[in-house]
């Protein structure tokens, strides 16, 4: 469970990037951060991957209460969750296979299981064949598609993206929101911020909308399902 408790996060300058915003996501659950840019959502992920920090509030992820992680600790939290941008800033010096490597050599795996687990998130994403390339060598969809085999060669269990489909066509970006649909599938919690409204239609999932900083929908999936029966309850026929 991921639960936001009153977070403010407001900047030296006097900007509130986020005003007093409480919301659940359930284990396991797809959810869109949907609003207008500078709306805060790049903020409320940054603050999940622990690149930010509320000025007020709580964040908990798993009961864990981020703001007591001790910095030495901070890498180890990291490696639950995958984080995705929209660019993915591969290295144009080293191999695809390389670049997804990477998260696993700075947390010490031997060979054999990087190479395992490489080949696995390629094989996820379908760039398998495409593992001795560089970067250079890709289009920008499939480059997309390296960044999130990066954030899942761990296993993460929470997978946050910030606009990953922000420099795409149409068409790609709903191959990428299919892709980021598979992992969710499978159980791993999903959070994803975009501004493309009708993208994020297509997709059957609940969409959490901030303003300005402000929080304008159902704080949880357990209060949108009850909205919605409470709905369906009055548009019923009454008889008699």
């Amino acid at each position: 469970m991921i639960t936001f408790l009153n977070v403010v996060k407001k900047y030296p300058n006097g900007q509130v990037a986020l005003n007093n915003i409480s919301l659940e996501i359930a284990p396991g659950e797809m959810v869109f951060l949907r609003g207008h840019s500078g709306a805060g959502k790049s903020t409320l992920l940054r603050m999940l991957a622990l690149l930010e920090h509320p000025t007020r509030g709580h964040i908990t992820v798993s009961g864990k209460n981020l703001n007591q992680i001790k910095p030495g600790k901070i890498p180890y939290y990291r490696r639950r969750l995958g984080f995705i941008t929209q660019n993915p800033k591969l290295l144009n010096n080293y191999t695809i296979f390389e670049n997804v490597a990477m998260p696993l050599v700075i947390a010490g795996y031997d060979r054999i299981e990087t190479t395992r687990r490489v080949r696995a998130a390629l094989e996820r994403v379908g760039l398998l064949d495409k593992e001795g390339l560089k970067p250079i060598n890709l289009s920008e969809g499939e480059k997309q598609r390296i960044g999130i085999a990066r954030a899942v060669v761990h296993k993460p269990r929470f997978l946050i993206a910030d606009e990953p489909t922000g420099n795409l066509d149409p068409e790609l970006s709903l191959e990428i929101m299919k892709l980021f649909e598979r992992f969710h599938q499978v159980g791993v919690t999903v959070l994803i911020a975009s501004h493309d409204a009708a993208l994020l239609e297509r997709f059957p999932y609940r969409k959490l909308h901030l303003d300005h900083g402000k929080l304008i929908t159902p704080v949880s999936a357990f209060n949108e399902k009850s909205e919605k029966k409470e709905l369906s309850a009055q548009k019923e026929p009454t008889h008699g």
